[in-house]
């Protein structure tokens, strides 16, 4: 895709060869986290708790792509600080502006996901009652830049600047999302209210992610390039949840030769479910899995894993943290 958008991608992002080095200095420390958590350990305020705390990420990243302003500052502000706590502060690029989308489409998107995810975070507030958290500090400019380095994609990555930085920025939290309240599932114990109410937000999730992915590959047009970049992404999401060489839960956009009725693997099919080959089941993670993603692996000292930096700088709200 010769044009302006990849054009744009390629002035700041570097070879995808430095993908070798994620296993090494890039990762060294990090705690390896556990495929399970045990479910005496949370309760379900302290599940939907940790859910609120992504969906105030995503809801800021969406709302300030689409509208230019923090969710506490749209027409009809959605509140930041609750329960007489203090709201944290969403970091930006000093010059940042919303993104200057040139695809109808695309904005559409941006525009109905903002509103979405917007409502995830009021019902989850008022499922919450008083027992939700304000939002903690948020990180939408180091962060991305940080994470783009540990991918392989380069030292700065503005997720505003175009349509197609755009989609790469929400390809990085949209497959979190699914992963992340697939595997809070079976640590919820209220089987007739709180699950019910966590699947229809992932069923959600899931749509945003398959819209994402979708438009990436439109976009890309079979360049490679943007498709390439969800890759380098989906591999350092990977090595952040399970360790360098660890289990293989994350795949990135691309196309597959595949068998029909039978026959030999001569047909070509795009990837854009993010799920296991074998049963084609979406990939689920631990809390501890999530948390050492959207905080590229915390920082370790003493063997001790703290769970902040790149989106949540200070941590999380919560008790899972």
């Amino acid at each position: 895709m010769a044009n302006t958008e990849t054009k744009q991608l390629d002035a700041i992002i570097s070879s995808r060869r430095q993908l070798l080095a994620i296993g090494g200095v890039a990762l060294a420390g990090l705690a390896f986290a556990p495929k399970a958590q045990a479910a005496a350990a949370v309760t379900d305020n302290d599940i939907l708790n940790f859910a609120l705390n992504l969906e105030y990420l995503e809801a800021q990243f969406y709302n300030l792509a689409a509208n230019g302003v923090t969710i506490d500052n749209l027409p009809s502000p959605i509140p930041v600080a609750v329960n007489g706590g203090t709201a944290g502060t969403v970091t930006l690029k000093p010059s940042f502006a919303a993104v200057p989308f040139s695809s109808t489409l695309i904005k559409n998107y941006a525009l109905e996901t903002a509103v979405e995810e917007g409502k995830h975070v009021l019902f989850l507030q008022s499922a919450l009652g008083k027992n939700a958290v304000s939002m903690p500090n948020i990180d939408l400019y180091n962060s991305f830049n940080g994470l783009a380095t540990l991918a392989g994609l380069g030292s700065a990555f503005d997720p505003f600047a175009s349509d197609a930085n755009f989609l790469i920025g929400a390809y990085i939290f949209e497959d979190v999302g699914v992963s992340a309240y697939g595997g809070a599932a079976a640590l919820i114990s209220d089987k007739t209210v709180v699950l019910p109410a966590a699947a229809g937000i992932l069923a959600v999730e899931a749509y945003h992610a398959g819209l994402v992915r979708t438009s990436i590959n439109e976009l890309d047009a079979g360049a490679g390039v943007l498709t390439g970049y969800t890759q380098a992404i989906s591999t350092a999401r990977a090595t952040l949840a399970n360790g360098s060489g660890g289990t293989v839960d994350d795949i990135g956009v691309t196309t597959a030769m595949v068998a029909l009725n039978g026959s030999s693997a001569t047909y070509p099919a795009l990837t854009i479910a993010d799920a296991s080959t074998d049963h084609s089941l979406a990939f689920t993670r631990s809390t501890t899995q999530v948390l050492a993603i959207v905080t590229a692996g915390g920082v370790t000292t003493g063997g001790t894993t703290k769970y902040t930096g790149a989106f949540f700088p200070a941590g999380l709200n919560g008790t899972i943290s």
